[in-house]
C-alpha cells in the first residue's frame, strides 16, 4: 500500500474541471462512484484514504491508499464473492468492524451487483438474527461467525449458502478466479446498492434501501462547494456501515478528498488521531461532538477545522459553542462553502463553523442545513432552510394538509434522494407516505422567514393532560444553561400517576469532575432539577417532574450509533413517578 503522505507538491484531490464533468455525468451513482472516480481524478496513484493504529509505542500510525489502491482491494474481495457464488441483485450481510473494511465490502458486492446489507457490529445479536432473517441474506462476513453457527445450528432452514469469517475475504489469493464478464456491474438508475438498518431497539430493525441514482442525487453540488483547498482534509467518525458515513465517503473519493476513516468514535481514540491527521473539517454524529465538547477542549487536534459537519440527529447548541471557538476558517468561508479562492485569500478569522445538517438513511442525505459560527446568535434547535435539492418541505398535519407557519406538525420532504422504501416491507413503507412527501418521523414548525426548528422525533412526544410536550427543546435549555453541571442528557415521558398523561423526567450526565463527586455522595439529583427547573422557566418551558443521575455508562444506554436510547429509559424509569 501507499505510504502515509503524498509525494512532495503533490495533492490527491481532482482537478475543478474534472469535478464539474462529474456533476454532470449521467451514469454515475452509489453503485459506481469509484470507477468514476479513477477515470476522472489524473491524482488516482496519490494516496488519499487513511487508516488509523497504534503502534507499540502508543503513538499513532497512519497508513495512506490510493483510488487504485481501493480498486485492488475492491476486485479481490469481489472474487471472494463471486467464488461463493454471489449473483446480482443477491442480498449478502456484511458484520465488520467499522472503518474502511465495510466500505470495501460495499464496493466489492455492489461492484457484482449485489446488495450489500451492512450491519454495524455493536447490534445486539438476537436483534441481529432477526434481522438477517427479515433480509433473506443469502450469505453473511462476519468478523466473529461463531454466535451465529451457534443460532443456525439450532434452527438449519434458516441458515444461508455461506457462513465466512471477514480474516477469510482478507486473505484470499484473487489469481485463481476470474471476476464475470462485463465486471463491474452496470447499475441502472432504480437498482438497490445497499441496505441500511436501524437501531432496532423495539424489535426487528427497519431496512432502508439505498437506489444507485438516489443516493447520488442531491450530492452533485458538493464536487464544486464542498471545501476541497489543497490544504483541506476530512476526518469521517461517522458509522460507516450507515447511510451517512457512506455519503461521506462517496464524497471524499470522488472529490480525491484526504479523509481518515474512522474505526472508533470515542474521544480517547480521536484525539490523538485528529493531532496526527490534522483535519480541516470533522464529520460526525452527535455522540463524537457530545465528548469533544465536554473538559478540556482538544486545541491542537482542531488547530486546523474550519468546519463541523453533523447528521443524523441535529445538535445541541451548548456543545455547538464549544466547538466552534477551535480552530480558524478562510474569510470566504461561508455557508456552508468555500467563495472562490480569489475571494477567500484574506487572512483566517478564528473560530470555526458548525454545519448541522437534519438527515436521514431514509432522506438520502441532510436535507436541512443550519450554520453556527462563533459570530451567530443563538436560536434553540433550528435546522435552517431545505437545501436545493428538495423539492418540497412542508410541516403537515395528521390528515397531510399544510398547517399554518408556526403551526406544530409532522416534518414532510419530496426529494429525489429519498429511499425507494423499505426492503421486503410495503406496509411499512406505505406508513410513510402522505400526501405525496415522505414522512421524516420527526414533529417540526416552520417560521414565516422558511426556516425549519425541530421539535422532536414523533415516538418521543411526551403527552401530558396539558398538552404536548417536546423532548428536544428541553434538552437543549439543559445543555445550554446548566452546562456546569450537565454534560449530556436525555428528557422522556414517564407515566404521571393518578392524573393521567405522562410527565418530562431528565436522566443526566454530569460533568466529570462532578460525576466523581456524585458517584461517592450518592445524592444530587435534587439540585440538579431545581437549577433545570429555573432555566426552563427562564425559557417558558415546563417543569421537569424527576431527574436520575447516569453515574454509569449503562445508566445512559446508547444504540449502535451512539444515539440514546430513550424507548429503554422510559421503560425503565416507568414506575418512576407512581411508585410502582
Amino acid at each position: 500500500m501507499s505510504d502515509q503522505t503524498a509525494p512532495s507538491g503533490q495533492t490527491p484531490i481532482a482537478p475543478l474541471a474534472a469535478r464539474e464533468r462529474l456533476m454532470a455525468e449521467p451514469a454515475l451513482g452509489a453503485g459506481n462512484f469509484l470507477d468514476h472516480a479513477v477515470a476522472a481524478n489524473p491524482h488516482r496513484s496519490v494516496p488519499s484514504v487513511f487508516t488509523h493504529r497504534t503502534d507499540h509505542r502508543g503513538e499513532v500510525v497512519l497508513r495512506g491508499h490510493s483510488l487504485l489502491d481501493l480498486v485492488a482491494l475492491r476486485d479481490r474481495y469481489a472474487a471472494w464473492y463471486h467464488a461463493n457464488g454471489v449473483r446480482p441483485g443477491e442480498p449478502v450481510a456484511v458484520v465488520v468492524g467499522e472503518g474502511l473494511e465495510p466500505l470495501l465490502h460495499f464496493l466489492a458486492l455492489t461492484s457484482l451487483g449485489a446488495v450489500p446489507a451492512l450491519v454495524n457490529d455493536a447490534l445486539r445479536h438476537d436483534v441481529l438474527v432477526r434481522y438477517l432473517d427479515h433480509v433473506g441474506v443469502v450469505g453473511v462476513v462476519a468478523d466473529d461467525t461463531t454466535r451465529l453457527a451457534a443460532a443456525y445450528r439450532q434452527d438449519p432452514q434458516r441458515r444461508p449458502r455461506f457462513l465466512a469469517p471477514a480474516a477469510e475475504v482478507r486473505a484470499f489469493d484473487a489469481d485463481a478466479v476470474t471476476l464475470p464478464t462485463g465486471h463491474p456491474y452496470r447499475h441502472a438508475a432504480e437498482d438497490v446498492v445497499a441496505l441500511i438498518h436501524s437501531s432496532g431497539t423495539t424489535g426487528t430493525p427497519k431496512s432502508t434501501m439505498l437506489a444507485h441514482r438516489g443516493f447520488w442525487d442531491g450530492k452533485q453540488p458538493r464536487m464544486t462547494r464542498f471545501p476541497a483547498e489543497p490544504y483541506d482534509r476530512l476526518m469521517s467518525l461517522m458509522p460507516h456501515t450507515h447511510a451517512g458515513g457512506l455519503s461521506y465517503f462517496l464524497t471524499a473519493v470522488l472529490l480525491g478528498l484526504p479523509t481518515v476513516v474512522m474505526s472508533d468514535w470515542r474521544r480517547v481514540v480521536v484525539e490523538p488521531v485528529m493531532e496526527a491527521f490534522q483535519p480541516t473539517m470533522v464529520a460526525s454524529f452527535p455522540r463524537t461532538f457530545v465528548e469533544l465538547a465536554t473538559g478540556e477542549l482538544p486545541v491542537r487536534g482542531a488547530a486546523r477545522v474550519h468546519s463541523w459537519f453533523n447528521t443524523g440527529d441535529s445538535a445541541h447548541h451548548g456543545h455547538i459553542r464549544r466547538l466552534v471557538t477551535l480552530g480558524e476558517r478562510p474569510a470566504g468561508l461561508v455557508r456552508p462553502w468555500l467563495l472562490p479562492r480569489e475571494k477567500a485569500e484574506q487572512p483566517a478569522l478564528p473560530g470555526s463553523q458548525f454545519i448541522d445538517g437534519l438527515g436521514s438513511s431514509e432522506m438520502g442525505m441532510a436535507l436541512f442545513g443550519q450554520v453556527t459560527t462563533p459570530e451567530s446568535e443563538r436560536d434553540d434547535r433550528c435546522v435552517g432552510r431545505p437545501l436545493e435539492v428538495v423539492r418540497r418541505a412542508a410541516v403537515l398535519d395528521h390528515n397531510g394538509t399544510e398547517v399554518p407557519d408556526g403551526t406544530v406538525g409532522l416534518l414532510a420532504v419530496d426529494a429525489p434522494s429519498l429511499t425507494p422504501g423499505y426492503w421486503n416491507d410495503e406496509r411499512l413503507t406505505a406508513s410513510f407516505e402522505l400526501a405525496g412527501y415522505w414522512l421524516t418521523g420527526d414533529v417540526a414548525r416552520r417560521g414565516a422567514d422558511g426556516r425549519f426548528h425541530h421539535l422532536d422525533r414523533t415516538v418521543d412526544v411526551i403527552d401530558t393532560v396539558h398538552g404536548p410536550v417536546y423532548s428536544l427543546p428541553v434538552e437543549e435549555v439543559l445543555l445550554a444553561d446548566c452546562a456546569e453541571l450537565i454534560r449530556d442528557c436525555a428528557v422522556v415521558g414517564v407515566p404521571a400517576g393518578p392524573g393521567g398523561g405522562q410527565l418530562p423526567i431528565a436522566v443526566v450526565q454530569l460533568q466529570e469532575v462532578r460525576a466523581e463527586v456524585e458517584a461517592g455522595a450518592g445524592a444530587g439529583a435534587e439540585e440538579v432539577r431545581a437549577a433545570a427547573n429555573r432555566a426552563l422557566a427562564a425559557a417558558g418551558l415546563p417543569a421537569l417532574a424527576a431527574v436520575r443521575l447516569a453515574l454509569k455508562p449503562e445508566d445512559f444506554p446508547l444504540g449502535p450509533t451512539g444515539k440514546v436510547l430513550k424507548r429503554e429509559l422510559r421503560t425503565r424509569h416507568a414506575g418512576l413517578l407512581t411508585g410502582q
